[in-house]
């Protein structure tokens, strides 16, 4: 079978070894060459058997030449498939079902031989043997995480792994998740029978096939079989079946995604037919996700847009059109211990660079290293790192009052508060401490760069490095290029972000960059609900439908209303400065109420939208009705889907006008900086997919979709509301 991606070796002792190799492709794939050979090579195993004979087959193993045992779905060729492909697409997933389940029944055992990756298609390919022994392989996950992308494991995963550990745990520990599991995480969970050495997987696969346990029929398949934990019929299950969907809509917080409630569907109603007929539900379920838009959008987002970013898609050429040379980081300083100063030591130090870490006094430095000291001592008690690994790690970080001691570094992060004269004095002060190969590097949020940049002379070395608090949890690195930043600069820049393993974005200058310009516009909107009269519960409500992680005057308040008001206040000075007025709705009057007159700033200081009690969240605070006057619009009168619309295209809209002003200048850095950076809903696939490929209901209950879609209902939300939600002209051509 040497034209078959099957690679098929016989030994005398009756054991076939089937080594899946696709030559046209890097991973093994379920792409049309997987499908046409799964097929053929079934139906040769099937043919010998049948021959039976002297020598005849006796076990096979399944394993694979790539690094990876077998890759998943293919991509590429799912999120171009559309509804009107619906049938064709269940028919193909059905054909190749088939063939995986001709497998499982074949007369003599199999054994996966997972020798690295399994993840989605690649499990379901390996569920379908009789055991499954993986290599304790560096890097290798298991698992099934297609809901990460808007799908449900359509290859028989659900079915199988249902009957395999049980309802609940397959939906809670796997299923749901998309947990992607390290093999000994797998054996824990039930997905793969033995964990062994990389170099004894072959050996092993040959002997469980040769001794007493090889069995050739799976559990589902013996007569009075039972899913474990019990299956709908089964009154004590049935009794708790009621919470799972509970359970499931509190995990969603309401948000609008299918994938997690299909699977569901799919494992429940399965589990109650016989395992054929589980398998169609579950290749109907796939259908529906897969020719749908949140599919298209996840998968846009999630493969596509996050290999772009994290595979250096903006990374600049040198003149002659090579890659500039990486950069490797060694040393870096940090300039400012507070909060965001401490964290970006902490990553550094955690990806083995050494850090100096310096502020006004000793002491604020030691109490910036302290924030390490309390991280690793969690993992400690964890047991996620060890000591020697710990006091490693925090033996690269040094506290320091002194200039001095940067004597020597490859990288500065300027870190202070958000002040352009302080930034500019401190500049001046890194500048003349720091090698002159040293990057400079400005952790701003707001500030533009190309305005902090004037004040040092090496401007083409100096470049915007916006991290997101908290920097040890949060992905997400935003690059701002200034107007002068050197384009070796900007590659150096995302080498550093590759080496502290965060995801960047590269934008240009501008106030606000790209992603505090947005995330602006969407809490402004909230609290302009509440100044219009909205209940404010309602308006929370509406961001949790529409998919956002955290509601949006929970985050005016953990960014604090102090800090808005002053990012306000230079706005609107910009803007008067262009000749521009603003229109806020009664935004900043509010916003001033709840500092001035209510002394409500925030979380930080116990009290702002939201009461707390020890820091922790407790209810809207009541006055927002009494004294406020939120809450006067009768609840007959909300729409809760223009509530909904009135967040989603705020920020879609202002990151059309980004990109319309050259600060966004690839739909990737868009996409990826709105979900990691801001939480704008994942199942949009980010703002700029969000407007590209929108399925919605205008006014009159007619679909719209697509970018026309987007500007019809844009225009809709303009003349009810104001003329902020007016479509640039740019999506009219």
């Amino acid at each position: 079978m040497t034209d078959n991606m099957f690679c098929w070796d016989r030994t005398d002792d009756g054991i076939v070894t089937l080594t899946m190799d696709d030559p046209n492709a890097p991973v093994n794939t379920m792409n049309q060459t997987f499908q046409d050979d799964v097929r053929a090579t079934v139906e040769k195993l099937e043919r010998e058997l049948a021959d039976g004979g002297e020598g005849s087959i006796k076990g096979i193993i399944l394993t694979s030449a790539k690094k990876t045992f077998f890759a998943g779905g293919d991509i590429k060729q799912m999120s171009q498939v559309g509804p009107e492909d619906a049938q064709s697409m269940f028919d193909m997933v059905q054909h190749m079902k088939e063939s995986l389940r001709r497998i499982e029944k074949l007369p003599v055992p199999v054994v996966a031989a997972i020798n690295g990756a399994a993840l989605g298609g690649g499990l379901e390919v390996a569920l379908a043997a009789n055991h499954r022994i993986a290599a304790d392989a560096r890097g290798s996950k298991i698992g099934l995480p297609e809901v990460t992308l808007g799908l449900l494991p359509g290859g028989g995963g659900i079915t199988r792994v249902v009957r395999m550990i049980g309802i609940q745990d397959a939906l809670m520990k796997v299923i749901l998740t998309g947990a992607q599991m390290n093999p000994a995480k797998a054996l824990k969970v039930g997905l793969v029978d033995e964990v062994v050495a990389p170099d004894e997987l072959l050996d092993r696969a040959r002997a469980w096939l040769l001794s007493d346990d090889a069995v050739a029929e799976q559990p589902w398949d013996v007569k009075g079989f039972k899913i474990p934990g019990g299956d709908p019929k089964n009154p004590k299950f049935a009794a708790n079946l009621p919470s799972f969907p509970a359970n499931l809509t509190k995990q969603l917080k309401g948000s609008p995604m299918k994938a997690p409630r299909r699977a569901m569907q799919a494992a429940v109603e399965g589990a109650q037919v016989d395992f054929d007929t589980a398998l169609t539900i579950e290749s109907r379920y796939f259908t529906e996700l897969v020719t749908g838009s949140q599919s298209k959008n996840m998968m846009q987002a999630f493969f596509f847009d996050l290999n772009h970013c994290n595979g250096g898609g903006s990374r600049p050429l040198q003149a002659d059109g090579t890659p500039f040379p990486k950069t490797e980081f060694k040393k870096v300083g940090v300039v400012g211990a507070g909060m965001m100063g401490a964290g970006i030591a902490y990553v550094c130090a955690k990806a083995g660079m050494d850090v100096v870490l310096k502020d006004v006094a000793l002491e604020n430095a030691e109490r910036g290293k302290g924030y390490s000291e309390k991280i690793e001592a969690k993992a400690l008690e964890r047991g996620r790192t060890t000591e020697e690994k710990s006091a490693e790690l925090l033996g690269r970080i040094k506290p320091t009052e002194s200039y001095d001691d940067l004597s020597d570094v490859d990288l500065v992060i300027e870190a202070v508060y958000e002040n352009t004269e302080l930034k500019h004095k401190v500049h001046a002060e890194i500048e003349a401490a720091v090698p002159k190969t040293a990057i400079l590097g400005s952790n701003t949020s707001t500030l533009p760069i190309t305005e902090l940049a004037s004040h040092v002379e090496r401007t083409g070395d100096f470049i915007g490095l916006h991290f997101f608090s908290p920097v040890d949890k949060m992905q997400l690195l935003e690059i701002i290029s200034g107007d002068h930043t050197d384009p070796k600069t900007l590659a150096a820049a995302l080498d550093f972000a590759v080496q502290i393993r965060k995801i960047p974005i590269v934008v240009t200058d501008s106030r606000g960059f790209y992603t505090s310009r947005v995330i602006g516009t969407v809490i402004n909107e909230a609290i302009r609900m509440v100044a219009e009269g909205y209940e404010p519960a309602t308006v929370e409500a509406a961001a949790r439908q529409a998919g956002y992680p955290a509601a949006q005057l929970q985050l005016a308040d953990e960014l604090n209303l102090k800090l808005m008001k002053k990012i306000s206040e230079e706005n609107e000075t910009a803007a008067r400065e262009r000749g521009e007025n603003i229109d806020d709705g009664g935004v900043a009057d509010l916003v001033n109420r709840m500092i001035e007159e209510f002394g409500r700033p925030g979380k930080l200081e116990g009290a702002g939208f939201y009461e707390y009690e020890n820091g922790r969240r407790q209810g809207l605070w009541e006055g927002l009705r009494s004294k406020v006057g939120a809450g006067s619009i009768p609840s007959e009168d909300v729409d809760i889907q223009d509530l909904v619309d009135r967040m989603l295209f705020i920020e879609a809209v202002e990151t059309q006008k980004c990109v319309d002003e050259g600060v966004v200048l690839h739909d990737a850095d868009a996409n990826i900086g709105s979900i990691f950076g801001i939480g704008y809903p994942a199942w949009t696939g980010g703002t700029r997919q969000f407007i590209k490929n929108y399925d919605g209901v205008g006014a009159d209950g007619s679909p719209q979709r697509g970018v026309e879609g987007f500007v019809a209902r844009a225009e809709e939300l303009a003349a009810k509301y104001g003329e902020r939600f007016a479509p640039p002209a740019s999506l009219k051509g």
